[in-house]
């Protein structure tokens, strides 16, 4: 109302104040998320302000001193351009954003600003700009600890950004932690998850330190990196204990809960996540997760598709349901861009392989392999990423053989190298090497698949009893699981014949007076067959 009087009768309002109304309208259009609006409105704001600068100059404020006050308690125009630049940055114009940021002069550039042209450097691949951004907020601040990650996140090696802080940090009591804090994040950017779980740990052991969410959202989150889910999930479940209503890194919970078989706990995660926001991520694709496991693909691809809108971080679950869908090619578009923001988490390369092996692309998923291999170091988990390519291809059995080897040696509780070993060992039909394999494996730990497999192979050597009672377990762990839920029937099936040709003998024996209850018996087990194959459905 107030500019509409302004533009009709300019003697109402002076220049500054219709500058002031129109930064006013701009920030109440940008909380209303109307961001083109207010985009519209900032830019006819520094219209003003440029007009009124150039008023300024022509008449110098000589005889009226009550300009200077109102003068020094006008919206900035450097805010104004910031507030633009995250108009754009909410639009997906980050191209337009960087463009607004890069015209405010270096001098005049406030942490904040540099911080926001740092993430969007990096985000537009320009990685020396982002550094130079990121260095010049600490340089500003300190104790800045995103500019510190950010740094590190672009390779920055952890001594010099440890040097650029050693100041504050010795003339600050108490603040000696944070050069192991550095420390530990330099090794998480660096993929060396084995020495950035023991450096956290023993920051999170420190009496200053303990009990601190975050850093046990950074361990569990490592723990799942390195390939172990049940620290994960503990770690997980701690910070959840302390801080009920934390949202970050419960996508990452979400998906190790259904990868278990949790559906029921994975729905209730998501359920109280959504009470808590909705406008995060982590909801969105722990949802997804659960429709994903559910093998709802359709829906699981929808809620994907939201999370990325909330946070283009979050290529994992779309990619897995396009894969799962058959729109391999897709998927891989999806797995690359996954890659290039987190180039050290191995489910990124997981996924992108498969998809290659799912294309029959042996050749560039060995290549990827290879390289993940060389980029990552040789651990347990790219050991056995490469044998598992490496299995497709029967020239390169043996190759696979000694790579599991390996990774069963480091790590002999490694689910997917047992896994990969027991199926090698299938197709040598060395199948008691195989239970002895699956027997070890299982002495510490239980999982579905493990007893499923094994359940296979006793089937193999005729020991149906114990097959049978490996599967009832696999059920027990994931009533989900279809393979576990086949082998069973299978064997039920095969073991029919044998039931009918004793019920024949009972016949002959004692006459034809049992038959009406045979005939029942029979009935009730094909009811039971019946739910059987409902339950499995499920």
């Amino acid at each position: 109302l107030s500019l509409s009087v302004c533009f009709s009768s300019r003697e109402l309002f002076s220049p500054s104040q219709k500058y002031q109304l129109l930064v006013y309208h701009a920030d109440s259009l940008f909380h209303d998320k109307e961001y083109r609006n207010a985009v519209s409105k900032y830019t006819m704001a520094l219209q003003q302000k440029k007009a009124l600068s150039k008023t300024s100059k022509v008449r110098p404020s000589t005889g009226n001193a009550a300009s200077t006050p109102q003068s020094q308690c006008l919206p900035s125009e450097i805010e104004v351009k910031y507030k633009m630049a995250e108009c754009y940055t909410m639009l997906k114009q980050d191209k337009d954003a960087i463009a607004i940021l890069d015209g405010i002069p270096s001098r005049q550039r406030t942490p904040k600003i540099n911080m926001m042209l740092a993430n969007l450097y990096k985000k537009a691949g320009q990685e020396r700009s982002s550094v130079t951004s990121y260095k010049e907020v600490l340089r500003q601040c300190p104790l800045a600890l995103d500019a510190i990650l950010g740094l590190l996140s672009l390779s920055v090696k952890g001594a010099e950004v440890a040097s650029m802080t050693i100041n504050v940090i010795q003339s600050i009591p108490n603040l000696d932690w944070l050069s192991v804090w550095i420390k530990a994040y330099a090794f998480v950017h660096t993929g060396d998850n084995t020495r950035a779980i023991n450096t956290i740990c023993s920051l999170e052991k420190k009496s200053l330190l303990r009990d601190n969410v975050d850093l046990l959202g950074s361990l569990a989150d490592l723990y799942f990196r390195a390939g172990d889910n049940k620290n994960s999930i503990l770690k997980f479940e701690q910070a959840q204990m302390l801080d009920p209503y934390l949202i970050k890194g419960m996508d990452v919970y979400g998906y190790l809960l259904a990868r278990e078989g949790r559906l029921e706990d994975v729905e209730n995660l998501g359920c109280r996540l959504f009470n808590i926001s909705d406008q995060h991520a982590e909801p969105w694709v722990v949802s997804g997760c659960h429709s994903f496991y559910s093998k709802r693909y359709s829906r699981a691809l929808y809620l994907g598709a939201k999370a990325i809108q909330l946070n283009s971080n979050t290529l994992l679950l779309k990619g897995a349901a396009l894969r799962n869908m058959g729109r391999v090619q897709e998927a891989i578009i999806h797995f690359r861009e996954a890659i290039r923001l987190a180039p050290c988490r191995l489910d990124c390369y997981e996924g992108l392989i498969e998809c290659y092996l799912a294309s029959n692309s042996i050749r560039e998923a060995m290549v990827m392999a290879n390289n993940v291999y060389k980029t990552l170091g040789a651990n347990a988990q790219t050991l056995t990423l490469l044998a598992t390519v490496c299995l497709e291809d029967p020239v390169t059995q043996e190759k696979a053989k000694t790579l599991l080897d390996k990774a069963l040696t480091q790590r002999p509780d490694y689910i997917k190298a047992v896994v990969k070993k027991a199926e090698l060992l299938s197709r040598e039909q060395k199948y008691e090497d195989g239970i002895a394999l699956l027997r070890n494996a299982l002495a510490n730990q239980s999982d579905c698949v493990l007893h499923r497999i094994l359940g296979d192979f006793l089937v193999a050597v005729n020991e149906y009893q114990e097959a049978m009672d490996q599967y009832s377990i696999a059920l027990s762990l994931d009533p989900n699981d279809q393979k576990s839920l086949e082998g069973m029937q299978k064997m039920e099936k095969e073991e029919s014949p044998t039931d009918a040709t004793q019920e024949e003998d009972v016949d002959d024996m004692e006459g034809s007076g049992e038959e009406g209850d045979l005939e029942g018996s029979d009935s009730e087990a094909a009811q039971w067959a019946d739910q059987e194959q409902w339950f499995g459905m499920q």
